[in-house]
């Protein structure tokens, strides 16, 4: 009796010190994956995921920390980990538990999910991983795109690019939506090619200004010249100080850390003497105390918003913020959950008119509450934020228009209804407006994966005024109001928009990587926008630069922060009286010549 006790105890001893069997869903971890993960990731060869986060192919057996193109936080490279199916569950589940100070901040809180993620991961790793089709990435049955699309023909349109190349998106003849199928084309991230040179219009000069800096994203001038930056995935906001000539930073401190995915920034009250720096993190939005050239946080954060959206992981991550001009009221925008919420749970048209009663005109629901929208707060009150505008899927940075005070959203739209759908835009928000995310979009035009979902909202879809070319993924816009200075740009260009692109990824054809200037007349949108600084996308379609964001230094000079190149360059302009021979020579050939 006693040796059968002893075996039974033996085997149950056993069975308790097996390792978990991973017996998840691999197609259906390579569906979450491409919504919640590839935006900063990739997970196969040739699908890189954006080029902002370390790439995972292979990840299984691999040292934490030990992939010689990205860089690591110091908290990831000391952790001593192996990525093995239990470490990258316990990590998933809680990344900041497993390792403090990891700019990895986002879980993954569903047992499924991280079963089907690390399946996938396990299977890409073995060289068993059979795509299927998973559902939602493609048309609908009946909506099958034609042959002769599989393949995209003829000159790619970046190629085309040149300064003062004019665009316009006429919304009145966009495709069908799977006129094209949906592309994974994610773009590979080079070093820079032998002889690529970036161009511009004649005079205009650009130089590096830094590389000290790690996955640089939003940026904002303080009025001493300082300029503030968000580094996102490292969890911080630096100061970079600018050299007595302007060139680069004389110094680069790191003003906060230990911050949850911050990005948006904003100082308060505007004008010479701001008492705060607000940060928009991912899910809630602090400040700090600030007084004029202070390059290091005195004091702990105080939070302002304690939460933006009950679903804060998943999707689109960054927030922004931006003060109205007479500081009563601040705006955060909020991206979607996901593309779009195709297993949105069903309401009642009575259900429907209550929830809208509460949060705002075709405002979804489920994961996606109070996201997709920008959120309006009234400043020093204690009351809950509303929604001020709603159907953004992902208003990735908020500007306010000198001299109108008009409030902007710069967007990125859906993906995966074909090449030319659904063009990005920035445009004017005004309280109260809808624009069509998920149902419709650009107008009445519906989305096929809701068809027939929401009659109602027909004729109450707003425009866009400056719809861009699809996927080119605008991240940012500001206005341009420099009269004087040593760089100044020309007359011309004072009250005109400059919009970054960051590059395409649902697009066969690449597009993006690149500013345009955003016509306006008389302070308003006409609808069209030039090439400004193109050149980042080399001969074989793969791109050596991931531009973000402009900030207007003193000076009158442009600094452009590029996560993918882990640099900001600095955007001069010369008088031609100004330049030496050699240099308008050089300035005439950054213009295209036919």
């Amino acid at each position: 009796m006693r040796t059968i006790i002893r075996g039974l105890a033996l085997s149950l001893a056993t069975l308790v010190c097996l390792p978990r069997v991973w017996a998840g869903d691999a197609n259906a971890g390579r569906t979450f994956f491409r919504q919640q993960c590839a935006l900063c990731h990739s997970a196969q060869p040739g699908d890189n995921g954006g080029a902002q986060g370390p790439n995972l192919d292979g990840v299984f057996g691999r040292r934490a920390a030990s992939n010689g193109n990205f860089s690591y936080t110091h908290a990831l490279r000391g952790s001593g980990l192996t990525w093995d199916a239990a470490t990258l569950d316990r990590f998933l589940t809680s990344p900041t538990t497993v390792v403090p100070g990891t700019a990895m901040v986002i879980p993954v809180p569903s047992e499924t999910d991280r079963s089907n993620l690390i399946t996938y991961f396990q299977e890409v790793k073995a060289g068993t991983f059979k795509a299927a089709a998973p559902p939602g990435f493609g048309p609908p049955p009946g909506m099958r795109p034609p042959a002769a699309a599989a393949k995209p023909t003829g000159t790619p349109d970046w190629k085309k690019d040149f300064p003062g190349r004019a665009h316009r998106i006429d919304v009145a003849k966009l495709p069908a939506p799977y006129a094209s199928p949906a592309a994974y084309n994610f773009p590979k991230l080079i070093p820079r090619p032998a002889g690529a040179r970036l161009r511009m219009p004649p005079g205009f000069k650009i130089e590096t200004y830094t590389n000290d800096v790690q996955a640089p994203r939003e940026m904002k001038l303080a009025p001493n010249g300082d300029v503030f930056l968000s580094e996102t995935q490292m969890g911080r906001v630096v100061v970079l100080r600018p050299s007595a000539d302007g060139t680069r930073p004389a110094t680069i401190e790191t003003f906060a850390q230990g911050l949850n995915l911050p990005n948006g920034l904003a100082f308060y009250p505007s004008g010479a003497h701001p008492k705060w720096l607000y940060v928009a993190e991912t899910n809630r939005v602090v400040r700090y105390a600030y007084t004029v050239g202070q390059e290091q946080a005195v004091s702990v954060p105080e939070i302002v918003v304690p939460q933006l959206s009950p679903v804060a992981g998943g999707g689109h991550f960054t927030r922004d913020i931006v003060f109205s001009p007479d500081g009563r009221r601040m705006f955060v925008s909020v991206g979607s959950q996901s593309n779009v919420p195709e297993d949105l749970p069903k309401k009642t048209p009575e259900e429907i008119q209550s929830w809208e009663a509460a949060h705002g005109l075709g405002t979804a629901w489920g994961n996606e509450t109070n996201r997709a929208n920008v959120l309006v707060f009234d400043v020093g009150s204690q009351r809950p934020g509303k929604v001020f505008a709603s159907g953004i899927r992902n208003c990735v940075t908020l500007t306010i228009q000198p001299g109108t005070g008009d409030l902007w959203c710069t967007t990125n739209e859906r993906d995966l209804l074909g090449d030319d759908l659904v063009p990005d835009y920035s445009t004017r928000v005004r309280e109260g407006q809808f624009y069509g995310w998920p149902w419709y979009y650009m107008g009445d035009n519906q989305d096929p994966r809701f068809k027939g979902q929401r009659p109602d909202l027909v004729g109450k879809v707003s425009v866009p005024d400056v719809p861009y070319q699809s996927h080119s993924a605008s991240l940012s816009l500001i206005f341009y109001t420099a009269s004087s200075g040593p760089s100044a740009f020309p007359r011309q260009y004072v009250g005109q928009g400059f919009a970054v692109f960051h590059g395409s990824w649902n697009r066969s054809l690449r597009t993006g990587h690149k500013i345009v200037r955003v016509r306006l007349k008389n302070g308003v949108p006409t609808g069209e926008y030039d090439d400004f600084l193109v050149g980042f996308i080399a001969d074989d379609g793969d791109a050596w630069g991931r531009p973000v964001d402009l900030v207007e230094l003193q000076d009158g000079s442009l600094l452009l922060s590029d996560d993918g190149a882990n640099l900001i360059y600095r955007i001069s302009y010369s008088r031609p009286g100004q330049l030496a021979k050699s240099q308008v020579a050089e300035a005439r050939g950054n213009t295209h010549e036919e």
